[in-house]
């Protein structure tokens, strides 16, 4: 699967809210104010994650054809399931 430059961003920004919350303990911030940066960065991942696995979907079920053993049903479950486990 090729991944596209917005899920890139998305890590990219990612990245730099981990960066601040470091920063932000460095400075000794308070524990609300870092707690509210981790769920922020956490739900940005969560996200993410939702992004790449239906991007996967969408394109496995695109390069579908008849003489496919796997069906659309189990490709939905796998991704429900990768789902699932990220969680």
């Amino acid at each position: 699967m090729e991944y596209d430059d917005k899920v890139k961003n998305r890590l990219k920004r990612i990245e730099g809210q981990v960066k601040g919350i470091l920063r932000m303990m460095d400075e000794g911030k308070e524990c609300k104010d870092v707690i509210t940066q981790l769920s922020a960065s956490r739900a940005a991942i969560d996200r993410t994650i939702a992004v790449v696995v239906s991007s996967n979907l969408i394109e496995c079920m695109e390069q579908m054809d008849d003489d496919d053993t796997i069906t659309q049903e189990d490709l939905v479950k796998e991704a429900v399931d990768l789902l699932v486990k990220s969680r």
